[in-house]
C-alpha cells in the first residue's frame, strides 16, 4: 500500500468514527433538510429516523474503505428508501438536477461537524477527512440517483403493461363469444397480452367462439401475421374456434404479397359479420328488425 492509499484509508476509517459519534446530530441536521423534510412532512421523528439509517449507511461504507462504490453493503440497507424518497420527491415535481442538489445540500451540515472535531481544521488530517467525506457524500448522491432511475425504470414498465392491457379488452359479445378490437400497431410485447388476455376470456366465459377483430389495426406484416396464427392455434387448443374479421382490402393484400397462409382461419369481413357467424354456428337466429308498422318476428 503506497503511502497515499494508506492517508486515505486512515481518513476512511477516521470518518467512520466520526459520523458514528455524531449519528445523532447529523440525523437532527438532516431532518430539517429539503430532502428529508419534504417527503416526510407529516412526521418529523419518521425523518430523523431516515437520517439516522443514512448516517448508519455512510459510516459503514467508509469503515469498508469503500468510499467511492455505490456498491458498498452500507448501501443495501437504505437503497430502497432513498429511492422512494427520490420517486416522492419527482411526483412533487422536482427534476433529477433538483434532486441532486438536495443529496449534495446534506453536506454542508455535516462539513460543518466534522471541523468542529479538529484543532486546526486547516491542517492535513482534516482536510484528509473533508475530502473523505466529499467523496462519500458524492457517491450517496449517485446512489439516489441510480434507485430513482431504476425506481422510474419500474414505474414506466409498470404503466406500459397497464397500457397494453387497456389497449386490448376482451368484450363478451354474447353467451358463449368474446371478441378482441385491436387498434394500433401488434407488436410481440402486446401479441403476448392479447393471447394471455382471450385464453383467459375464453376460460372465464366458457366462450366457444372468439373473435379478434383487426380493423383498427394499421398494418400487417409477417410478425403480425405470425402473432394472429398462435392466437388462433391457441384459442382452438382452449376449445374455441377464432374467426378474424376487419381485413381491409390493403391488408389482404399485403397478406398475399406475402405468401401468408390464413387457409385455416376463418375470416369476416367486419365484427358484425364475425358475430352473426358465431350467432348461427351457435343455432342462433337473428332476423331483421320489422318496419314501422309491421309486428316484430
Amino acid at each position: 500500500m503506497s503511502e497515499q492509499e494508506a492517508t486515505t484509508a486512515a481518513a476512511a476509517l477516521e470518518l467512520s468514527g466520526f459520523l458514528g459519534r455524531r449519528r445523532e446530530q447529523i440525523a437532527q441536521r438532516w431532518a430539517d433538510a429539503q430532502l428529508f423534510r419534504s417527503v416526510f412532512s407529516v412526521s418529523r421523528d419518521e425523518a430523523v429516523d431516515a437520517c439516522r439509517a443514512v448516517v448508519d449507511a455512510l459510516s459503514e461504507a467508509a469503515a469498508a474503505g469503500r468510499l467511492d462504490d455505490i456498491g458498498a453493503p452500507g448501501f443495501a440497507a437504505v437503497r430502497d428508501q432513498l429511492g422512494r424518497m427520490a420517486a416522492a420527491r419527482s411526483r412533487s415535481g422536482s427534476s433529477p438536477a433538483r434532486i441532486a442538489e438536495e443529496v449534495a445540500a446534506l453536506r454542508a451540515p455535516v462539513g460543518q461537524l466534522l471541523r468542529g472535531e479538529f484543532e486546526d481544521p486547516d491542517a492535513a488530517p482534516a482536510q484528509e477527512c473533508a475530502l473523505a467525506l466529499a467523496v462519500l457524500m458524492g457517491t450517496l448522491r449517485l446512489v439516489v440517483m441510480e434507485t430513482a432511475l431504476s425506481a422510474g425504470e419500474e414505474l414506466i414498465a409498470r404503466q406500459r403493461q397497464q397500457l397494453l392491457e387497456v389497449a386490448t379488452p376482451v368484450i363478451k359479445l354474447w353467451e358463449g363469444v368474446v371478441a378482441v378490437p385491436l387498434v394500433g400497431t401488434l407488436d410481440s410485447a402486446r401479441s403476448q397480452v392479447v393471447m394471455e388476455s382471450l385464453l383467459e376470456a375464453i376460460v372465464d366465459q366458457r366462450a366457444e367462439y372468439a373473435i379478434l377483430d383487426i380493423t383498427g389495426v394499421s398494418t400487417v406484416d409477417s410478425l403480425v401475421a405470425q402473432h394472429l396464427m398462435k392466437t388462433v392455434a391457441a384459442a382452438r387448443l382452449m376449445g374455441a374456434e377464432c374467426v378474424v374479421s376487419g381485413i381491409r382490402p390493403a391488408i389482404a393484400q399485403t397478406i398475399v404479397h406475402l405468401g401468408i397462409d390464413l387457409g385455416s382461419v376463418v375470416t369476416r369481413t367486419d365484427l358484425a359479420d364475425a358475430l352473426a357467424y358465431a350467432l348461427g354456428r351457435l343455432g342462433i337466429v337473428v332476423s331483421p328488425r320489422a318496419s314501422s308498422g309491421g309486428s316484430p318476428r
